[in-house]
């Protein structure tokens, strides 16, 4: 059997505290309409009570998918000249 010594005993126990630490913050930080599967705090709990299992759930079915749907709600950007409030302003 071979030697491991007290850095490989402790190296994983270390990077998962900064996984589970890492995805507490993304959970706490993504926006509430846009977090897949459960809201956020039911991730929040699966990723404190199952420290390695909870934080790879998030990350795999949880976290907001990058670049989705704009809002509809909002008004999309219009140029100046575009804007007829902002047309009669100049004359």
């Amino acid at each position: 059997m071979e030697y491991v010594g007290p850095m490989g005993r402790v190296l994983p126990i270390v990077i998962l505290a900064l996984l589970v630490l890492y995805c507490l913050v993304e959970v706490a930080q993504a926006d509430p309409e846009r977090v897949r599967t459960a809201p956020r705090w039911l991730w929040a709990v699966a990723v404190i009570c199952l420290p390695g299992a909870g934080a790879i759930a998030w990350l795999i079915f949880g976290r907001p998918v990058k670049g989705g749907q704009p809002d509809r709600d909002a008004p999309a950007p219009r140029a100046p000249d575009d804007d007829p409030d902002f047309l009669r302003r100049l004359r």
